[in-house]
């Protein structure tokens, strides 16, 4: 092996360990600062924003620096797309040696998410031109529809909590519902709203058998309330369960009740189960103590954000 490839070789080595170093800065300032430093992985996100739509783009030239995630490797590289394993570094050299030996590659192929991308082949190639700041990178795209707005460094936590702010005003929108006292109820999990409408439409749908004029979605609305909501939560707070769950709010505590409450008339066989047992059953199973309930308010105020 002549001298100029003995240097490319060690280069190549010496970018290698460059970046691997600067994925462990960030991963350690990450953590100081309760921050995730992985990438975004493109399945934990579209099981969240549930795109409708799907567009092939065909060939284009792509900003790397809006590469936020992958399909398949997020776990592989840093939120900056750094090497984070020993494993790659043989496949991570031999993409790096290309570049500067000017060889063409292929160009990767990644989904696109509003203004931002995730790479569904070419995790090595988008690597060695964040590492070498390159700007941009020709890519086959494929691009999702998407309300739920996406940036650089989001993480998985700020998602979700925007998918739930975006699912509360699309019901705020669709039903104006001034006749239930929505200040009171309020849900941190994504798919609570939807769900919610759903129980309101199974209520009226009982509430309508027999009659000859349906029930309007607001006459549904207040009646779930008074006669559904209302009465788990007054089990819910004489049981004291929100003490038991930091960080949830009454009206989770009624989704996951209800869950478990028809969870119980399954396995039981019986529909004669009430509420007040299902909710000192769920208290029972899933309550914690006065110590576990201090540690996980630490844990939660302390979770990654």
């Amino acid at each position: 092996m002549g001298r100029i490839g003995t240097d490319l070789l060690s280069q190549t080595n010496e970018d290698f360990e460059k970046a691997r170093s600067r994925g462990r800065i960030q991963s350690l300032l990450s953590s100081l600062a309760w921050k995730n430093s992985d990438l975004l992985s493109f399945y934990a996100v579209t099981e969240l924003i549930k795109p409708r739509n799907e567009t092939y783009l065909g060939m284009r030239t792509i900003p790397v620096k809006q590469i936020i995630g992958s399909e398949g490797r997020y776990q592989d590289f840093s939120l900056a797309f750094y090497p984070k394993k020993e494993l790659l570094r043989a496949r991570w050299r031999s993409i790096d040696r290309a570049v500067k030996e000017y060889v063409n590659l292929p160009p990767i192929s990644v989904y696109k998410l509003g203004q931002w991308y995730f790479v569904r082949d070419g995790n090595h190639r988008v690597s060695v031109a964040k590492t070498q700041g390159v700007e941009f990178i020709d890519a086959e795209v494929v691009e999702l529809d998407s309300q739920i707005p996406l940036e650089a460094g989001l993480t998985m936590k700020q998602l979700r909590k925007r998918v739930i702010d975006y699912e509360r005003k699309r019901f705020l929108e669709q039903y104006n519902p001034s006749y239930l006292p929505m200040d009171q109820i309020e849900f941190t999990s994504p798919g609570s709203y939807p769900e919610m409408v759903n129980h309101i439409l199974v209520h009226k749908y009982y509430l309508n058998e027999g009659k000859s004029e349906e029930l309007s979605f607001q006459a549904g609305a207040v009646s779930w309330y008074e006669n559904v909501y209302q009465p788990i939560i007054e089990e819910v707070r004489r049981e004291k369960l929100l003490s038991s769950f930091p960080g949830n709010t009454e009206a989770d505590l009624y989704m996951w009740i209800v869950r478990h409450w028809d969870n119980l008339k399954h396995m039981s066989g019986s529909q004669e189960v009430s509420i007040e047992s299902a909710t000192s059953d769920y208290k029972m199973r899933y309550g914690r103590g006065r110590v576990e309930r201090w540690l996980n308010r630490v844990k939660y105020f302390f979770s990654k954000k």
